[in-house]
């Protein structure tokens, strides 16, 4: 693909600086782009550098108004700016199209236009597939499940019976949503399964990475509300809520009935307790252990969760934890000396 810099722009909504009609042929890293690439550069440490890339053309934010060797693309959002560029460079490529014969399709499928379904999916029966959904190779779709439009289902993804699926979602290789909650009554000696009857309902333009498990619901749905992005190895229990736009790092586990308000960061390897609240725009940093509920817009670390900053000055302490306590085990000594040498002077 060739394109020139001023048709670029104008797709981004961007300012060019520098000749409209030079013609860019792919998308690259700073520092490695040469003259038919574009790059991108939105940190002052790249800004910096800018006579050093070798780019027939860089994204810069709006307000960077240095002279520069390379033609320039002023945008509010640099990044977002690069992101739709690299989507035109690089198009997603299909190795297979249509309706593939060597799908198992159920009774009473039904589907909207320009539908994929690669080889070796599995299509329960009632159910219902919006427009131009892409359903990819050794996929599995239960029973009564219904998908929105533009939708795409990866490799080995199970979307269990009854689920929910809103538009432009994307369901990364071997994702479950809707297996069973971890639901178990004891009668003393044995655990009985508690019957998982609900369902799970993914809202439009949903991202959820690799290898995600989220549970159905006992009773009514667990709920990835619109814009929510997930990474690799994230687990979701039974009747968790996900706020809207939250963003949930690898390897995050939502414990039962937690409620997630919208635009949280859960950062990497943090757990949340069951039937707690995290409030809207709240930040847990990584491996945080939640116990309690947290007010929105606060940070916090640390297991059990403290605020951020407490929990900085408490990581200082703990190398020095050794050294306190022996300074606390000489102290003891020399005040029980002075208290003996008190006694002895009384008496």
């Amino acid at each position: 693909m060739e394109m020139s810099l001023a048709r670029i722009a104008a797709l981004v909504e961007g300012e060019v600086r520098g000749d409209p009609e030079t013609l860019i042929r792919a998308a690259a890293p700073f520092d490695s782009a040469d003259e038919a690439a574009v790059t991108f550069a939105d940190k002052p440490a790249l800004l910096k550098r800018i006579d050093e890339c070798r780019a027939g053309a860089v994204v810069v934010p709006r307000t960077f108004d240095q002279p520069a060797a390379a033609s320039l693309i002023r945008t509010d959002n640099p990044r977002l700016a690069f992101a739709r560029i690299m989507e035109l460079f690089y198009p997603r490529q299909r190795s297979f199209s249509g309706i593939s014969p060597m799908a198992a399709i159920g009774r009473r499928f039904a589907c909207g236009i320009d539908v994929v379904i690669g080889p070796g999916a599995f299509i329960g029966e009632n159910v219902i597939i919006g427009n131009r959904v892409v359903i990819h190779p050794n996929a599995y779709i239960g029973d009564r499940v219904r998908i929105a439009d533009d939708t795409e289902v990866y490799p080995n993804v199970s979307v269990l019976e009854g689920c929910i699926i809103g538009s432009r979602v994307i369901l990364n290789a071997g994702t479950v949503i809707g297996s069973d909650g971890f639901g178990f009554t004891p009668d003393g000696i044995r655990h009985h399964k508690i019957p998982q009857v609900g369902i799970v309902q993914i809202d439009d333009d949903v991202e959820i990475g690799a290898c995600n498990t989220i549970d159905r619901a006992t009773f009514g749905r667990t709920w990835i509300q619109e814009g929510v992005k997930t990474d690799n190895h994230v687990h979701i229990a039974h009747n968790v809520t996900v706020g809207a736009h939250s963003i949930i790092v690898a390897k995050v586990g939502i414990a039962g009935s937690a409620t997630i308000g919208k635009h949280v960061t859960i950062a990497g390897q943090a757990g949340i307790g069951g039937h707690i609240h995290i409030g809207d725009g709240a930040i847990v940093g990584p491996q945080a252990g939640v116990t309690r509920t947290v007010a929105p817009g606060h940070i916090v670390s640390g297991t059990p969760e403290m605020p951020h900053r407490l929990w900085l000055r408490v990581q200082q302490v703990i190398p020095r934890l050794p050294e306190l306590k022996k300074q606390v085990a000489e102290l003891e000594k020399r005040l029980k000396s002075l208290e003996a040498i008190g006694d002895d002077a009384d008496a």
